[in-house]
């Protein structure tokens, strides 16, 4: 994994810095794992806007992930690492030995060739998922269920992982990127490993039109609006616009907005640091 700083022959490539691709073994998907992805551009059914500085974008097609691994016992094969438009990790595709073919999220030195599994008593390598009660304490590990059956729902972004801390009885205690420290029943799956692409953080777009790419249009700015737009708006030349807060008036940067009676508090052992 690695990125490239780009000659400035344009300037819009004076700064920019793209993924090398390293990983990626192919730039052609699999046809029977793609959907159509129809975009709305931040509009309702009625063609109204209810989401702002949304629209435009490269056309792009889902690649339909499983997130659940429930293919239990059957191993799989990794035949290609791919490029996904729809996330910021790379996926793999993997043959399973009943020959179905489907796409997981891979993980960091996940190789081309290589053998995965999912389920009980497998060994703990890198792209194998198991239940947090068969992974040894101290795993780097992600992709993590929240509840049994769900599907991933956790540590799945380019680079982010997981580490399992302790089991007491049903729960084990996970500390998850965010710095969280969390009890996640131990029935729920996990896969062994960080995930790939980790130099993701690195990329520098270089010019607004790449931002255009990915479907985000120009944001505004809280201070340039008028009073009746935001809290931070209007007044007298260039005055500051007050204390940070949203459009809704709750404050910003460091207030905290969780529910204090949330009935899932009391699984959390150590709140995420500011």
């Amino acid at each position: 994994m690695s990125v490239r700083k780009l000659k400035p022959i344009t300037p819009g490539q004076r700064f920019r810095v793209v993924n090398g691709f390293d990983a990626i073994t192919t730039d052609k998907p699999e046809k029977s794992l793609l959907a159509p992805k129809k975009r709305t551009g931040g509009r309702n059914s009625q063609g109204k806007m209810t989401i702002r500085y949304k629209g435009g974008g490269h056309k792009r097609r889902y690649r339909i992930i499983d997130f659940k691994r429930d293919k239990q016992g059957i191993p799989a094969t990794v035949a290609t690492i791919e490029y996904d438009p729809n996330r910021t990790a790379f996926i793999a595709l993997v043959n399973y030995q009943d020959g179905e073919k489907r796409y997981v999220i891979a993980q960091n030195g996940l190789q081309v060739g290589q053998n995965i599994v999912s389920g009980n008593n497998v060994a703990p390598e890198i792209g194998n998922a198991m239940p947090l009660s068969d992974i040894p304490l101290g795993t780097i590990i992600s992709c993590i269920e929240l509840r049994p059956g769900q599907g991933a729902v956790m540590a799945r972004s380019a680079g982010s992982f997981a580490q399992l801390m302790a089991r007491d009885g049903k729960f084990a205690t996970v500390k998850l990127p965010s710095g969280e420290v969390r009890m996640i029943l131990v029935s729920c799956m996990a896969t062994i490993g960080a995930v790939s692409n980790s130099d993701h953080q690195l990329i520098v777009g270089g010019k607004a039109g790449r931002t255009r790419w990915l479907g985000r249009r120009p944001r505004t700015r809280p201070v340039a609006m008028n009073p009746v737009d935001h809290p931070m708006g209007g007044g007298e030349g260039r005055s500051s616009g007050g204390h940070p807060r949203s459009r809704k008036g709750l404050p910003a940067k460091g207030f905290r907005t969780r529910s204090k009676t949330k009935a899932s508090n009391k699984y959390i052992v150590e709140r995420r640091k500011k």
